[in-house]
């Protein structure tokens, strides 16, 4: 099977980004996943085992959380260790650390080879319009390097007292990422997942902003909505990249629930990696 996974987290100790133990527990429960840690290798294997390449992500949210990094060095090393299961990394920069962050972009992307940045707004606590952050975004452009935003709603804190303390207003594409699309025509946005519970404003964000994606991460296939289902398969399927969110959703189960719901086979291609090819540049 051909197939590029362009949403991976860690399931290695140092790479494992859920550092507070009470939010490690609500989540387990949300996602009704028990999570172990395995080797580098063993994680490696996991995708070598099923023909597909990964795209691994660092994680840099210490201003808002107070957890420790998955540094991009660490991550950019093990792309390089197992270039049978990873094809590239996605960076992770703290957007609050100002001018320290479009310093650490361009040594990720410049330096260490990485593809992109990665935000995850509802743990980083930040609107991507805010132009306080447009500095990143400029350097990205100069760069020619891509950006993956968060969009819907999140595990984190999901089902605690008060989700946690963690606010989903960051992820809502209109007009937060819209924003950036509009005022960065040459930047590649990347927006993760389906979008619940405004999916159909990213469906509209992306009918009318051509530098906007998406990828289907985070959600099993057998629970797409048919409007999605129908966007897939139709008008724009040159859009929408696979994504699994590992660990959370085994890549085995996306891709067999997404192989069986009758899509066309030319746009299951596109999906599962050539669309992936074209807007990110990455090979099989």
């Amino acid at each position: 099977m051909k197939a590029i996974d362009v949403h991976v987290h860690f399931s290695t100790e140092r790479g494992f980004l859920m550092k507070d133990p009470v939010v490690r527990d609500a989540i387990e429960k949300y996602y009704k996943v028990k999570y172990t840690f395995k080797s580098e290798e063993e994680m490696a294997q996991e995708f070598v085992s099923l023909g597909v390449k990964a795209i691994v992500m660092a994680w840099d949210t210490e201003s808002n959380t107070g957890w420790p990094r998955v540094e991009n060095e660490y991550v950019a090393e093990v792309v390089k260790a197992h270039p049978e299961a990873f094809v590239a990394g996605w960076a992770s920069v703290d957007p609050w650390k100002g001018k320290m962050a479009v310093k650490e972009a361009e040594h990720a992307i410049k330096d260490l080879g990485m593809l992109g940045l990665k935000f995850q707004q509802t743990a980083m606590g930040f609107f991507p319009n805010d132009h306080r952050f447009y500095p990143i975004y400029d350097k990205c452009v100069e760069l020619g390097a891509p950006v993956l935003f968060h969009t819907g709603s999140t595990g984190f804190g999901a089902g605690m007292p008060g989700g946690g303390g963690y606010h989903l207003k960051y992820t809502r594409p209109i007009p937060y990422i819209d924003d950036v699309a509009a005022d960065f025509p040459e930047l590649t946005i990347v927006c993760a997942h389906p979008s619940f519970p405004w999916q159909d404003e990213m469906i509209a964000v992306a009918l009318h902003k051509a530098n906007v994606f998406m990828d289907l991460s985070g959600w099993a296939p057998k629970y797409f909505a048919e409007n999605l289902k129908r966007e897939i398969n139709g008008r724009l399927q040159d859009r929408f990249m696979y994504g699994s969110d590992y660990p959370e959703i085994p890549p085995k189960r996306w891709l067999e629930e997404f192989q069986a719901a009758g899509y066309k086979p030319e746009v299951v291609e596109k999906v599962l990696y050539k669309n992936a090819q074209r807007i990110l540049k990455v090979g099989l």
